[in-house]
């Protein structure tokens, strides 16, 4: 799919996502196809070859009640995945990521003397603004919700001596397989010693599968850092395939989400529909 097509097709089905999550849960796909201007075929299809499920089956995923089943169903116990040797460098997504942490030197420094490449590049879920170092991919904010000013801001801040330089090259090859979801994305980390191990937990969460704020903090050895676990997961500069969007409030609420709840949602609800045809994709 070229970049325009994906462009086009984005904004369609964020047009339909937002349908779909402000209207009733009874929409049919006329209705849908209506408010778009389409027919009910050719939404369906567009649809469908976006995100891989028809709309109906995807107002499911976008349900409230679906984080709680996915809480109930999909709940993964990080600690028997670090036991079985799950860890930092395992399979995420159908894509291996391989990533370093700066050293504590570097982090202290906060970037001085570091070049980061900066672009803005079309993703399955709006905007998405990339950072990287020569190293691998150092930030991944989306700026549907927040804007683009803000994303700027908010993922430079982390970086205040570094010397910023837009330029889409170094970092395609990390995006193409980011969103394709196939082959290595290297990453470039920064964090303090708490955030690394927090976003090394993340990574343990398989596709399709959530977490909960304790259960990564028990993890990680501290059972009663909850709160500090929370910030940290919040603190992750590499969304997306750092996925905090995979954690969750014991209750089943979302908690929250950096670059805004709508995100949030349409993350699960895209990875829970994918990781559904590629399980049946599988057993057929």
């Amino acid at each position: 799919m070229s970049d325009v097509d994906q462009s086009y097709h984005y904004q369609v089905m964020r047009r339909a996502i937002a349908l779909i999550d402000g209207g009733s849960p009874n929409q049919s796909l006329g209705d849908l196809a209506a408010q778009l201007d389409m027919s009910p075929a050719h939404f369906q299809r567009l649809f469908s070859r976006w995100v891989g499920v028809s709309p109906k089956r995807y107002q499911q995923y976008l349900t409230l009640d679906h984080a709680k089943s996915l809480l109930r169903d999909h709940m993964t116990t990080l600690e028997v995945s670090h036991e079985v040797g799950l860890s930092g460098t395992g399979r995420l997504h159908d894509l291996f990521v391989r990533w370093e942490a700066m050293s504590p030197g570097d982090y202290a420094k906060g970037g001085d003397g570091l070049t980061i490449y900066q672009h803005w590049f079309d993703s399955p879920f709006g905007p998405a603004l990339v950072m990287g170092t020569d190293r691998g991919m150092c930030g991944l904010g989306f700026g549907a919700e927040m804007g683009a000013e803000a994303s700027v801001a908010d993922l430079q801040g982390r970086w205040p001596k570094a010397r910023f330089v837009d330029d889409a090259v170094p970092l395609q090859p990390w995006v193409d397989t980011a969103f394709a979801e196939q082959g290595e994305t290297r990453l470039h980390m920064i964090g303090s010693p708490l955030q690394i191990k927090v976003w090394e937990a993340l990574l343990r969460v398989p596709a399709g599968q959530v977490t909960t704020y304790s259960e990564i903090a028990q993890s990680i050895g501290k059972p009663r850092a909850v709160r500090a676990v929370g910030t940290a997961v919040g603190r992750n500069p590499v969304s997306w395939l750092i996925p905090c969007h995979r954690a969750l409030r014991k209750s089943g609420a979302l908690g929250g989400y950096h670059w805004g709840l709508p995100v949030k949602r349409a993350l699960l609800a895209y990875e829970g529909a994918r990781s559904d045809v590629r399980e049946q994709e599988s057993a057929a």
